[in-house]
């Protein structure tokens, strides 16, 4: 919907008692959903902007303050735009006396000024962060924000003669004051027009002014759209490829139709060893892949627990995530078919895994893995761009799940020309925070290891042994 929608033109007849429960519904709703903390970028997020210039990106909980602020403020956005409509759908009817009219303007006049600052903070604030404006167009199915919501509300809160028709309802709100005053009878009014007094002497409407802000939105889109289609197709050349060396085995490492070392009887040992929040790091042999991964280990998944040990933590999955019911263990992998639920038998069909366990109370794993389960649905991260979170690699998803939960904070290194977190290095700073090795299975002998024993053979993996 647009950002600036069109004002009740004082000049149409409008036959509306100040008193009207119609009105006064809306008022009360504008009162409702303007506060710096549903309208505003405020100065928490320009905080955020500027600890991430350096580095260039937004960690995990940054980016989820930025998303939690951006959706309340397009929530409140949807309600003063509806409050806009319910005027204009009361405009008409018959005519009446000049003072019969002035009620629903002053409500939708208040409505379209907190559309139009909360609109303009947000806007000012992306024009100085790249980033930031990567980062509100991304989709975001956990908050219902779909793709390009920012560049939609740059364009709308643009809008030239969206914005002339503001300008003329100001100025006419301006040079009719005292028209107003009588309104100030009832209190939810009176609340609105001191809302307008306060908003109008802010907003800075010379026709200048409008147009060097549409020009800056021409440029901002004409960037917009030709990195998208950059991106789009390097995407495209790297989901295919990627693909198909998914698919593909290394000749002469394993037999033909040689059966993955991890049998179904180890499988059923190791989940009876795993607790929920537990991370398993896994391998095949002969995975084409493993050639272009650093190190021994290459891929990751969140182990959910069984449906009883949920329970008793009190994790719960969304209604459209429900688990499969013939096998009540559960995974949560990003593969090349993106961000999904999965069995054991899909995720551990490996040659070797490990456990490592997070050194959590299970209140605060149960926080991680809640927030992991919001990233199902998405699709897989060819491009391992971890700046972005509308597509997860298999590390991305632990990255996003365990940084900052409790004492637990992880960092991106540069690895192919991009900042991401590549299993080994997500090894490392997982022992190095007090992860634990709970097990191992399929290195050594090939069964599986507890303890001091798993942590030797993992070891042994990780120096070349």
């Amino acid at each position: 919907m647009d950002t600036v929608t069109r004002i009740p033109d004082p000049s149409s007849p409008v036959d509306l008692d100040p008193a009207d429960p119609r009105v006064l519904r809306a008022a009360t709703a504008i009162m409702g959903v303007t506060t710096p903390e549903t309208l505003a970028a405020t100065s928490e997020i320009a905080a955020i902007v500027d600890k991430s210039r350096d580095r260039g990106y937004f960690l995990p909980d940054e980016d989820d303050a930025i998303r939690v602020r951006y959706s309340r403020f397009l929530g409140a956005r949807s309600v003063l735009l509806a409050t806009l409509e319910s005027m204009e759908a009361v405009s008409g009817g018959r005519k009446s006396e000049w003072e019969r009219r002035l009620p629903a303007f002053a409500v939708a006049l208040a409505a379209t000024c907190q559309i139009v600052r909360g609109s303009r903070d947000w806007i000012a604030l992306a024009e100085t962060s790249r980033i930031l404006r990567k980062k509100l167009d991304e989709a975001d199915a956990r908050h219902g924000v779909p793709r390009k919501t920012f560049a939609r509300l740059y364009r709308s809160g643009t809008n030239t003669t969206r914005k002339l028709h503001f300008q003329h309802a100001v100025d006419f709100y301006r040079s009719h004051r005292s028209e107003f005053e009588p309104l100030r009878a009832n209190s939810q009014l009176a609340e609105i027009l001191e809302m307008i007094d306060e908003e109008v002497s802010g907003f800075d409407l010379r026709s200048s002014q409008v147009w060097i802000e549409r020009f800056r939105y021409r440029c901002f889109s004409f960037r917009r759209r030709h990195h998208s289609a950059w991106k789009n197709t390097i995407f495209e050349v790297f989901r295919w490829s990627g693909s198909l060396i998914a698919d593909l085995r290394q000749p002469g490492v394993k037999a033909t139709n040689e059966p993955k070392r991890v049998t179904a009887e180890l499988r059923e040992q190791a989940l009876k060893l795993a607790k929920p929040g537990d991370i398993f790091v896994t391998r095949h042999d002969d995975a084409m892949s493993n050639l272009f991964l650093p190190g021994f280990w290459p891929h990751a998944a969140l182990y959910l627990g069984s449906e009883a040990a949920r329970a008793e933590m009190g994790l719960e999955f969304p209604p459209p995530h429900q688990g499969n019911a013939a096998d009540p263990v559960c995974f949560l992998e990003s593969k090349k078919d993106g961000v999904r639920l999965r069995s054991a038998e899909d995720t551990l069909e490996v040659d070797a895994f490990m456990i490592l366990r997070p050194p959590l109370p299970a209140s605060e794993i149960c926080e991680a893995l809640t927030r992991a389960i919001g990233h199902s649905g998405k699709l897989y991260d060819f491009v391992f761009d971890f700046r972005c979170s509308d597509r997860l690699a298999c590390t991305e998803l632990v990255y996003r799940a365990y940084h900052q939960c409790g004492p637990l904070e992880f960092s991106l290194c540069e690895a192919g020309g991009r900042m991401c977190l590549p299993a080994e290095e997500l090894i490392n700073q997982s022992l190095s925070q007090g992860f634990k090795v709970v097990a191992s299975c399929g290195l050594g002998s090939g069964g599986i290891l507890k303890g001091l024993k798993a942590e030797l053979a993992v070891h042994n993996t990780r120096a070349g042994i």
